[in-house]
């Protein structure tokens, strides 16, 4: 995959479809051979006359359907993306800690972390800009304070951090898993192993950009360590620690087992299941699920000025907590960061 700078205009790309491209569409194409190139961008590049056809059958129509083939060669002039900033907002934050330098809270189900494309506004980076001002400018103009992330749809513990010595020294131990993050999750299926080390490459999705693949020929790699705690008939009780943090990382590993999160629409976690005596007490718990059931409950990190050992911990959260006891009974509990699960890394104490 071709690496370009998206922010500025650069030299033109010259790509050649490969052999076994053959028979994509356009846009697609341009989305697996430029890294963050989204379906949408290529279509907008391709519009305005920012791809041409270099080497091809003469007369051919530059549109996002048009099907390649091996004899074909493009020429991509990237154009900048326009420019994105945030605003404060007055949204509530759900405040777990807070100090000086660092501020945790537990992120709900459906809150945006940061602004994008189709969320410019009532992210959580709008409602941190409005809790502690001091954030603005702190890093990215987008991501202020953050260090890392969660999904949307996912709940749970995030650490931001409020001034640059503390965003410098956390970012270097998430970059070197120099911390403990658990996480929650309610997958389709029996897994049959009681712990499960999943290692893959991540990256996108040969045919659909907005989901993430281990299938893929290059890419960073990706490890999920899984401890399963309970069963029921329909789904597994699993807790993930991450080794590192790809984007829908716990998502894409678990659907490529076969086992998706219940909920999770995009990785094929909400599918019928046809009712028997076995299964009737599994599917109204499973009707309640309307996102993905993942959630970050641990969190331990070093406090950034005092090297202090920080853990936090929650409960299932409240759209999941009635699912969990309905499914598992007393075995929903989740581990607390002093009970050993599989791939626990070494303790920070």
């Amino acid at each position: 995959m071709t690496q370009a700078d998206p922010s500025s205009i650069s030299a033109p790309l010259v790509l050649q479809v490969e052999p076994h491209e053959g028979g994509a569409r356009l846009d697609a194409w341009l989305c697996t051979r430029i890294e963050e190139m989204s379906r949408t961008r290529a279509t907008e590049h391709i519009a305005q006359g920012h791809v041409r056809l270099l080497r091809g059958p003469p007369g051919a129509k530059i549109k996002p359907s048009l099907q390649i083939h091996r004899t074909m060669t493009f020429e991509i002039a990237l154009q900048p993306r326009p420019q994105m900033s945030a605003e404060p907002e007055e949204i509530p934050l759900r405040v777990v800690y807070e100090d000086d330098d660092v501020l945790v809270i537990d992120k709900p189900p459906g809150l945006v972390v940061h602004p994008a494309a189709g969320h410019e506004s009532g992210t959580l980076v709008n409602a941190l800009l409005h809790h502690a001002p001091q954030v603005q400018g702190l890093g990215d103009e987008v991501r202020p304070g953050l260090v890392h992330r969660i999904d949307k749809d996912t709940s749970g513990l995030m650490v931001v951090t409020k001034n640059e010595r503390a965003m410098r020294r956390l970012a270097a131990d998430f970059a070197a898993h120099r911390l403990e993050r658990r996480y929650a999750a309610i997958a389709l299926g029996q897994l049959s192993q009681d712990e499960l080390t999943v290692t893959t490459l991540h990256g996108r999705h040969a045919t659909d950009r907005k989901r993430f693949s281990g299938r893929v020929r290059e890419g960073k790699a990706a490890v999920t360590h899984l401890t399963v705690l309970a069963r029921s008939p329909l789904t597994t009780l699993v807790v993930a620690t991450l080794e590192t943090g790809r984007t829908h990382q716990i998502r894409m590993h678990l659907a490529e087992l076969g086992h998706p999160l219940a909920g999770d629409a995009l990785y094929g976690g909400v599918r019928p299941h046809q009712k028997t005596e076995r299964t009737a007490a599994d599917l109204p718990w499973l009707k309640r699920i309307d996102r993905q059931a993942l959630h970050a409950y641990a969190l331990g990190f070093r406090h950034p000025r005092t090297g202090e050992l920080m853990r936090f911990e929650l409960d299932w959260p409240e759209d999941l907590r009635e699912v969990a006891h309905g499914l598992y009974g007393d075995a929903c509990r989740l581990p607390s960061l002093s009970e050993p699960v599989h791939g626990q890394p070494p303790p920070l104490a």
